[in-house]
């Protein structure tokens, strides 16, 4: 086990926000799935840095289901955060949020966990600190986060 000392599931939050041009878009003017999908891993790992305090490389990307299309001139918001730390890995939640900046209407779009593992500066997982609910609803987060990395592990079997 890590000797390191707790952090919140605060101290991890980072949110991202990026215009939706053209070029990420196709002829229809929605925005491509993979494009989405980099911001995603890029919103997670930056929770995941934040939390371990090293680099980090995602080793897993749980479904990745689109609820609304984001087209071009749209907003993509990413707000994440940390919900599961193990002893080298990390589960990152990501919530894409979508916005039409002039009227400032919003759709959900999707919530996507990622799976990080911490590096050391030889490139070999090290230790993440363990991770510190605030709140009762931070507790439930933990704990489902519990249930998806338990299933994975179970998956891998």
């Amino acid at each position: 086990m890590t000797s390191l000392p707790p952090k919140p599931i605060s101290a991890s939050r980072i949110s991202i926000a990026q215009l939706m041009q053209p070029e990420h878009a196709n002829n229809l003017g929605n925005v491509h799935g993979g494009w989405i999908m980099k911001l995603v891993d890029e919103a997670g790992a930056l929770a995941c840095m934040r939390h371990a305090q090293r680099r980090v490389v995602t080793v897993a990307i749980d479904s990745m289901v689109f609820r609304h299309p984001i087209r071009t001139s749209d907003l993509v918001i990413l707000n994440a955060e940390v919900t599961y730390a193990g002893n080298t890995s990390m589960e990152a939640e990501v919530q894409v949020i979508a916005e039409n900046p002039i009227t400032g209407q919003r759709w959900h779009t999707n919530t996507a966990y990622l799976v990080y593992v911490a590096l050391d500066e030889q490139g070999k997982p090290t230790h993440v600190p363990p991770l510190l609910a605030e709140t009762e609803e931070e507790e439930r987060k933990m704990a489902k986060a519990r249930e998806r990395q338990t299933r994975r592990l179970a998956q891998r079997r």
